[in-house]
């Protein structure tokens, strides 16, 4: 997650004090019934969930995680922090709110790498020119009995040369291997690489960042894991 920081803490105070008004109903079938009176172009509310803390609930509008509270009155857009224990609770309910079928993935997109058995999975967006993605192959070399599934996604000045020409060389694995870990470019290519597919993708599952990472469970991880993270969460039923 996110460093805690009293400026995350004053832009949540900022948000609350800043609410938009949305109706005085209570329950989740009257703040369905208010917020599509008042918004009647969200369609079908078929996320109102109340929440364990601050007796708020939470709505899904467009991929995105919002917050009302009991009475329908207010519509908050922000982050809800446990303070105590520095978590972000908004961040882990959108991981799981959010997950990706992982077998829906297209997966043949991908380039492919296994290891030893090859029982576990894991996909994730990178970038040539991320230095958390060149982190997060050294720490992959650490775990075994894995199948991989790289989707090259050049967002970074620069990437989308090296990602072509990885894609289109005659061992796009090793190739990818070899300019992430030993530092050597791949020899210039040319192919129908699916770059464009890949960036369609990233966008629709609302990939923002490299590495970005999905687990089997459908689970996205943003950001860098080193390897004993990694194990834990591949071995997470």
């Amino acid at each position: 997650m996110k460093k805690f920081s009293v400026l995350n803490l004053m832009k949540w105070l900022a948000l609350c004090l800043f609410a938009v008004p949305v109706g005085a109903h209570a329950g989740e079938n009257e703040i369905r019934q208010s917020l599509q009176g008042m918004f009647p172009h969200i369609g079908k509310l078929e996320h109102v969930v109340k929440t364990p803390y601050a007796g708020l609930y939470e709505i899904v509008i467009d991929d995105q995680l919002l917050y009302t509270d009991a009475q329908g009155q207010y519509l908050f857009d922000g982050s809800v922090i446990d303070a105590k224990n520095r978590r972000d609770l908004s961040d882990e309910r959108r991981r799981q709110l959010f997950a990706i079928d992982f077998d829906k993935l297209p997966l043949e997109l991908a380039i492919k790498r296994v290891k030893g058995t090859g029982k576990r999975k894991l996909a994730y967006f990178t970038d040539p020119n991320c230095s958390y993605c060149k982190r997060l192959e050294k720490e992959l070399t650490k775990i075994n009995d894995i199948t991989l599934y790289v989707f090259l996604y050049p967002i970074l000045q620069g990437s989308e040369v090296f990602a072509r020409n990885v894609y289109c060389a005659r061992n796009p694995a090793k190739a990818w291997d070899d300019l992430m870990l030993g530092g050597i470019a791949p020899a210039t290519a040319v192919c129908n690489a699916p770059l464009e597919k890949i960036m369609a993708l990233g966008k629709k599952h609302h990939v923002q960042g490299t590495p970005n990472l999905i687990f089997s469970d459908g689970m996205q991880v943003p950001g860098y894991l080193p390897a004993d993270a990694l194990e834990k969460r591949l071995n997470k039923k």
